[in-house]
C-alpha cells in the first residue's frame, strides 16, 4: 500500500506574513520618488504577487514612458531596504500561521512556497521568523516567470514529487488561483490578505476560508481524502 505525498504551496504576502502597509508605503515612496505623487493602497493591493516590473507596469500611468518602468521598480526595492532598516519595521506572521505550518511539517507534509518576492527578500523574511527548516521547496521570481503562470507550482511538484492531485495551493490572491488550477493542483483562498472574497472566486478557487483554524480543517480534510484513496 502506498502512502500518498500532501504537498500544501504557500504563498506569502497576504497569506503567511502581513505585509499589506509595508509594501503599500514601498509603493507609494517608490511612486513618489519617480515624481508620481505617491499612489493608493486599494491600487497596490491589486498587483500583490505578480513579478515586480509586471507589477509596476500595471500601476504606472498610462503615458509613463515605458523606459522608465525597471527604475520605478528598483525605486520600490530601495524603499523596500530603507524601510528594513528603519525602527519598528516589521513583517509579522498572521496569527496561526506558525502553528499551521508547524503542525504540517509534524504530520510528514511537504510544504513549498510560491512567491513573486525575489529570493533574497524570502530568505529575510524567512530567516527572521526560522521557516526555512520546514520547508522542502522554495519557488521565486528569480528563476523564471511568475505568477499567474503555473511555472512555480509545477517546479515545486517536480522537485519534491507531488502529483497534482496531491497538491493544494494557499494563496490571497485570483493570480494564486488561477497558477493553481493553471497546474492542475487544487485552489485554497484565504481572506485576510490583499485581494477580496469576490476577486479570488473569480480567479478558480475552489474554497474559500477566512481564518487559520478554518484553513487547518479544510487542509485536514484534503489530506484525509488523500489518504483514503491511497488505502
Amino acid at each position: 500500500m502506498s502512502k500518498a505525498l500532501k504537498l500544501a504551496v504557500f504563498d506569502v504576502d497576504g497569506t503567511l506574513v502581513d505585509s499589506r502597509k509595508i509594501i503599500h508605503d514601498a509603493m507609494d515612496r517608490a511612486f513618489a520618488r519617480a515624481g508620481l505623487g505617491g499612489i493608493e493602497y486599494d491600487r497596490v493591493r491589486t498587483i500583490v504577487g505578480l513579478e515586480l516590473t509586471e507589477a509596476v507596469l500595471r500601476l504606472a500611468p498610462v503615458d509613463y514612458p515605458a523606459e522608465r518602468v525597471p527604475e520605478l521598480a528598483t525605486f520600490y526595492k530601495q524603499a523596500f531596504v530603507e524601510m528594513r532598516a528603519e525602527d519598528g519595521f516589521s513583517e509579522p506572521l498572521y496569527e496561526g500561521a506558525r502553528e499551521t505550518v508547524e503542525r504540517l511539517a509534524d504530520a510528514g507534509w511537504l510544504l513549498g512556497v510560491a512567491t513573486g518576492k525575489a529570493r533574497r527578500g524570502l530568505d529575510i523574511v524567512f530567516g527572521h521568523h526560522g521557516l526555512h527548516r520546514h520547508f522542502q521547496t522554495l519557488q521565486t521570481v528569480d528563476h523564471g516567470v511568475g505568477k499567474p503562470h503555473p511555472r512555480m507550482v509545477l517546479d515545486a511538484m517536480a522537485e519534491t514529487g507531488a502529483a497534482p492531485e496531491e497538491t493544494i495551493v494557499i494563496g490571497d490572491t485570483s493570480f494564486d488561483m488561477q497558477m493553481a488550477r493553471a497546474a492542475n493542483a487544487s485552489a485554497l483562498g484565504v481572506s485576510w490578505g490583499f485581494h477580496t472574497v469576490d476577486e479570488i472566486q473569480a480567479g478558480g478557487a475552489q474554497s474559500i476560508v477566512h481564518d487559520y483554524p478554518a484553513l487547518d480543517l479544510a487542509l485536514d480534510a484534503f489530506g484525509d481524502a488523500l489518504e483514503a484513496r491511497a488505502a
